[in-house]
């Protein structure tokens, strides 16, 4: 733990990332009597959170691909037909 004028910093130097290689965390002023143990076991699970890789997104199906390609499609069709009856009119 580094002791500045009036802060006390955690450096978390094994992120377990590919992203950062360390990860500086502030300590607030209420929390800084709290063992340097404590406040490292408490930034190191942060920083592993921090450095997880984002699920990705979940690929719909093809078909409900396909089915929404078919809505859009036929709302189209729907729509020019009534534009065209009416422009007769």
């Amino acid at each position: 733990m580094i002791k500045g004028v009036n802060r006390q910093v955690v450096e978390v130097h094994e992120t377990d990332c590919d992203y950062f290689e360390k990860i500086m965390f502030f300590v607030k002023p209420e929390y800084a009597s709290l063992s340097e143990g404590k406040l490292r076991e408490r930034a190191g699970l942060i920083a592993r959170k921090a450095g997880s890789v984002p699920p990705t997104k979940i690929r719909r199906s093809s078909l409900s691909e396909a089915l929404k390609i078919c809505g859009g499609l036929l709302a189209g069709m729907l729509l020019s037909a009534l534009f065209f009856a009416l422009v007769r009119l």
